[in-house]
């Protein structure tokens, strides 16, 4: 095997047998180098931050549900969202195993699900802080501005703090959707780095 360094990345040819016949190719490999701790803080953040959104919006479908009310269309889709980041991170670690990670491949998946992050935080953002009815305002008028807030062991105290709980949950959502968004934003730069220190 003959290997060849070229700056902070690796080009080596990899003999392999080819059919049945005994005949040997030679399949060329590129290797690029990445900054494996930003690689792997960057997974565990998206990873943390799908994980939240998918359990906050399923848990709020299960509560219109209960309350037979609609279920509005971006918490099933923040949900698919934040799936198909999941598996586009299980996706990389298998291209990281097999040492076949390309720069193109995290720059499209990253724009891709930047995009569609992108749309769920406006949408979170809307609906958290919109000019009519906003849930920062209905929290903040019946929630956190009870007064007095309901103290003691019965069921008026029970649904205000559901109702405080539901409110912490939006303004968590909305969080982790702005850290997912610009994290997004971060791995593409970061590709794109590795792409161009490989042709320097």
């Amino acid at each position: 095997m003959a290997s060849t360094v070229t700056s902070d990345s690796l080009v080596y040819d990899r003999s392999r047998g080819i059919g049945g016949d005994g005949g040997v190719g030679v399949e060329r490999v590129h290797k690029y180098h990445w900054p494996a701790i930003q690689l792997n803080v960057w997974m565990l953040i998206m990873l943390i931050a799908a994980c939240t959104i998918i359990g906050v919006f399923a848990t709020f479908i299960d509560v219109q549900n209960i309350l037979l009310l609609p279920v509005p269309w971006y918490f099933p889709y923040f949900i698919t969202v934040s799936s198909l980041t999941i598996l586009f991170i299980a996706f990389l670690l298998a291209l990281i195993f097999q040492r076949r990670l390309l720069p193109s491949i995290v720059m499209i998946g990253g724009f891709i699900l930047f995009v569609l992050w992108l749309v769920g935080l406006i949408v979170i953002s809307v609906q958290l802080w919109g000019p009519n009815g906003s849930v920062n305002s209905n929290c903040n008028l019946f929630v956190f501005g009870a007064d007095p807030q309901p103290t003691g062991q019965n069921l008026v105290t029970l649904a205000w703090l559901e109702q405080r709980s539901i409110c912490q949950s939006w303004y968590a959502v909305f969080s982790f959707a702005l850290v997912g968004t610009v994290f997004l934003v971060w791995i593409m730069v970061i590709a794109y780095q590795v792409f161009a220190d490989d042709r320097r």
